[in-house]
């Protein structure tokens, strides 16, 4: 098979992985397509969490006529039992002849084990394809298994000459209708979106998904450490419809207010505090071992500069509004990067236009 051909059908995987995005965590969301003489005969991708994997889809599809053909998938094959039996078990039981690996798993429970039973199983197995491509798609789900931690996206609204707001303190509104919803697509992709108690008794925000049809809905987090949080917040308002977390300190979890939010459906969680602030690499991992894998930010600038200057943003998704406010409305005032050498640097940096709107994601030069 030659390389444009192993390339084309790795872009169809690729392609096929993007339609779990957001849907199958804590699972990786993966592609899978079936080749048999030269002809795609089946396209698989990971369906919600202890639903089917992208290869046991995609052998269900091609049925008998999987017997013989090439598999191509972005991730190794799992090996081992979960919620669902191992994949690599499924596709030697099919009688897949030869498969193509995006790239290997990083998790421990597999790690080249779904290779070796392939291999063990008379199977024809290449590994290592568009591997750049893969590992940026699957960007989450290898940070929680290498870093141990979720990853952590920044996403603001600039005007194009960089403020976040008029002189008065307002920022409605900076970017327009299409790109405001293209930010709840990305909420819908993400585990979590986080904010801190500033946020919340500035701008009311809710933090769901507003988008016509099924969506999921990420779990909204509020940073609260003295649980001011305002009992007529659209927030504490919706737990009925959407999911909330407030991670307070230890200290505030049995007092009545506690008591009072667990009753309106919010969930409590406590971390230690110093002078009303959290550890944020404890709030990680706090989210990491309840098993969330991505983190939408959407807070001010003092949150924000603290997770840069603990190193704790693996990405930036910055909205620049077709609207020049001039003033002193800096997003991020207080880093303390006093010198142009100590300017954070960016790399993979990519743009689209959003009608007249601009979205920038970059990624710090610091994290890989």
């Amino acid at each position: 098979m030659t390389k444009t051909d192993i390339n084309k059908y790795f872009n169809i995987a690729i392609k096929a992985a993007e339609k779990a995005r957001g849907k199958c965590s804590p699972n990786p969301f993966v592609g899978s397509v079936i080749v048999k003489n030269n002809k795609v005969i089946a396209i698989g991708w990971t369906l919600q969490y202890g639903g089917d994997h992208s290869e046991i889809q995609a052998i269900k599809k091609a049925g008998i006529a999987a017997k013989g053909a090439t598999l191509f998938v972005t991730l190794e094959p799992c090996s081992h039992y979960g919620k669902t039996p191992p994949c690599a078990k499924a596709v030697i039981d099919a009688g897949i002849q030869e498969v193509y690996i995006g790239i290997s798993d990083p998790n421990p429970k597999v790690s080249g084990k779904g290779i070796e039973m392939l291999k063990n199983a008379g199977i024809n197995v290449h590994c290592g394809f568009l591997e750049d491509k893969i590992k940026k798609q699957l960007e989450y789900y290898l940070c929680h298994i290498q870093k141990g931690r979720p990853f952590v996206t920044l996403k603001t609204a600039f005007s194009l000459d960089g403020k976040y707001a008029a002189e008065d303190g307002s920022a409605k509104w900076i970017t327009g209708e299409k790109a405001r919803k293209y930010v709840h697509k990305l909420r819908s992709e993400n585990d979590v979106v986080l904010t801190g108690i500033k946020t919340i008794l500035a701008d009311d925000p809710m933090l769901n998904v507003r988008l016509p049809g099924k969506v999921k809905q990420p779990l909204r987090v509020v940073l609260d450490p003295l649980l001011k949080i305002p009992w007529q917040s659209r927030f504490i308002n919706s737990l009925a419809e959407f999911p909330g977390m407030i991670i307070s300190s230890n200290s505030m979890l049995k007092t009545e207010q506690a008591k009072a939010l667990r009753q309106k459906g919010a969930i409590i969680q406590g971390l230690d505090c110093e002078n009303n602030r959290f550890n944020l690499s404890e709030v990680l991992n706090l989210l990491h071992n309840m098993d969330f894998y991505s983190i939408f930010l959407e807070t001010g600038s003092g949150l924000a500069e603290a997770f840069l200057k603990e190193n704790l943003i693996d990405k930036f998704i910055f909205f620049y509004g077709a609207k020049i406010l001039g003033g002193t409305k800096s997003p991020l005032p207080n880093l303390g990067l006093n010198n142009i050498d100590q300017a954070i640097l960016m790399r993979d940096i990519s743009y689209r236009k959003i009608e007249q709107d601009i979205m920038v994601i970059a990624y710090p030069a610091s994290i890989t």
